[in-house]
């Protein structure tokens, strides 16, 4: 059983920080989100391969308590970027870690999909580490979301488990017209596809 000092530990924010897009950011994070302790190898190699211009505007779907979309806000400090999910914990942590990282160009908010996100927005670059559980069916609102909330010549990145590779191929290629393979790691599939 636990000691009331190991329950308080528990308790406490996780904090941590990491070298994400050549930058150095701060983390707190806490047990119930996903990978808490430190940056997961899919974020990782989706960061390592996306093109960001100093003036986008960024959408990180799907933001955890932040990694993706903070490293997109601190890359385009003249754009702005919104970072959405649909955990209450996960957009207060997320606001936090922008907070910390003075990251003033970067906002959180909740929202499943795009459904909480204004109609008119648009975005340069959407980038998403897809859950490997979810479902074909919020899956195709997503990408049909992507490619309507997209500017022309907007980028969609994306990282999936090497399980959902081919699914993405075909659906991006039947939402956006086409799609490209960035980089295959051991477990984990970076994909690009560009609003025409």
């Amino acid at each position: 059983m636990l000691t009331p000092e190991q329950l308080a530990g528990l308790r406490r924010d996780i904090q941590f920080s990491a070298q994400l897009g050549g930058r150095t950011l701060e983390f707190r994070s806490t047990w119930g989100l996903f990978s808490p302790r430190e940056i997961d190898e899919g974020t990782r190699l989706l960061l390592d391969h996306l093109h960001i211009e100093p003036g986008d505007d960024c959408l990180d779907l799907g933001c955890g308590y932040g990694p993706i979309g903070l490293t997109l806000a601190a890359l385009a400090p003249q754009g702005r970027t919104l970072l959405v999910d649909k955990d209450f914990v996960a957009v207060d942590y997320a606001n936090r870690n922008a907070r910390l990282n003075r990251l003033d160009n970067a906002e959180a908010r909740l929202s499943n999909g795009f459904d909480q996100i204004e109609p008119e927005r648009r975005f340069d670059l959407i980038a998403s580490n897809v859950p490997a559980k979810v479902g074909k069916e919020l899956l195709a609102l997503l990408l049909h979301d992507a490619h309507a909330r997209l500017r022309p010549g907007g980028r969609l990145y994306l990282v999936t488990i090497n399980g959902l590779r081919q699914y993405m191929k075909r659906n991006l290629n039947e939402v956006f017209g086409n799609y490209d393979k960035l980089k295959q790691g051991a477990h984990y599939t970076v994909a690009l596809a560009q609003r025409d």
